[in-house]
């Protein structure tokens, strides 16, 4: 029975892995799915599922079961009342996918390469899945079937076993206990510095666009990597850091100057991710309006000699709006087009998120 279910179960998680990637491209342009994000995994509301359930009726009809009844009444006689419904009934269930497997499905579908750290790493031990079997144990880890097998082979080689009373007793000798394997392997640390404008010209529609593509790059580098660190940094003509909140419903007025977010970024690279064992992934979002041509060079400087060195990819993600130029994408594109370290990315809508995501995460740097 337990195989049963146990099989039952994983042929459903099947059909909704299939629903999920059919489906992936609305998921990833609905913000609404990141706010059924829970700890470790994320409730995802998936239509046409019709499970078998018992219904319950309210009403106090006769019958066998619903309060008095005379000999030889059948099931469910009695009288009933009510008009058959005309809406559609709802066909909608919430499942809880496990971010990781969501990773997986990401990574499947966008054809995403394993990224290849860099730098050295910190070595810890990991407990991983039972390997085998042994002979002794605590009895918490005992395996029921393996020890019955033992038991009732040693029972017919001893000529004990009676088919008409199978009845088998595993003795002390019989009993099998699930073992495990300790391993040491190679953790490394990352951290991805998230940037963006947020003076006038970037409205809601702009930021909620950037907050749904920088949660599913969130859960492909946290696959990627166990220990990821996140830095908000938000900027106009000045650029300070903030929390995740403020980083994506915050909105200036000022004007725009791209030089101070880089210089910012530079500054925390140095103080707290300079040393060896850091991937670091600056990510920045505008909508391509800067101050002037001088600060746009000043950008290109502190890329070239400060922020590219220690990182293993930088990312600039165009979005558009009614307000911005587009200038500085052409820019960076113009000063970093043979460079493999720089990947620019112009997202009109939220329909373009998922291309833009594959470009970013698509080199598996």
């Amino acid at each position: 029975m337990v195989n049963r279910i146990e099989k039952d179960h994983q042929r459903f998680r099947r059909i909704v892995r299939g629903r999920i990637k059919k489906d992936l491209r609305k998921y990833i342009s609905e913000g609404e799915l990141i706010g059924r994000q829970g700890g470790k995994s994320i409730s995802i509301p998936i239509p046409q599922i019709d499970l078998p359930h018992f219904t319950f009726d309210t009403g106090r009809q006769g019958g066998v079961g619903q309060g008095d009844g005379e000999p030889g009444d059948g099931v469910g006689e009695g009288s009933s009342s009510g008009e058959a419904g005309e809406g559609e009934g709802q066909h909608v269930l919430e499942v809880d996918v496990p971010l990781e497997e969501l990773a997986r499905i990401l990574g499947e579908e966008l054809e995403l390469p394993n990224i290849q750290p860099r730098g050295s790493a910190e070595v810890v031990a990991e407990r991983q899945r039972y390997t085998g079997l042994r002979t002794v144990g605590p009895e918490s880890l005992r395996h029921f079937k393996a020890t019955f097998k033992r038991a009732l082979k040693r029972q017919i080689s001893m000529g004990l076993y009676d088919p008409e009373n199978p009845v088998i007793i595993p003795i002390k000798e019989d009993r099998r206990y699930r073992s495990w394997a300790v391993k040491r392997q190679p953790e490394f640390k990352a951290v991805i510095i998230y940037m963006m404008d947020v003076s006038g010209s970037m409205g809601t529609e702009q930021k909620e666009m950037v907050r749904i593509e920088a949660f599913w790059i969130d859960t492909w580098l946290r696959y990627q990597y166990k220990d990821l660190t996140t830095v908000y940094i938000v900027h106009d003509a000045a650029a300070k850091e903030v929390d995740q909140h403020h980083f994506f419903h915050l909105r200036e007025s000022g004007g725009t100057k791209i030089s101070s977010a880089y210089e910012l970024c530079r500054r925390i690279i140095e103080e707290r991710f300079g040393g060896d064992e850091w991937n670091i992934y600056p990510f920045h979002f505008s909508d391509g309006d800067n101050w002037s041509g001088k600060d746009t060079s000043l950008c290109i400087e502190l890329l070239q000699e400060n922020i590219l060195p220690r990182s293993n990819l930088f990312c600039y993600g165009q979005v558009k709006s009614a307000y911005g130029s587009g200038q500085f994408k052409r820019d960076l594109d113009g000063a970093f087009g043979e460079n493999d370290k720089v990947i620019t990315s112009s997202i009109p809508d939220r329909e373009g998120i998922l291309a833009s995501i594959k470009e970013f995460l698509g080199k598996g740097r």
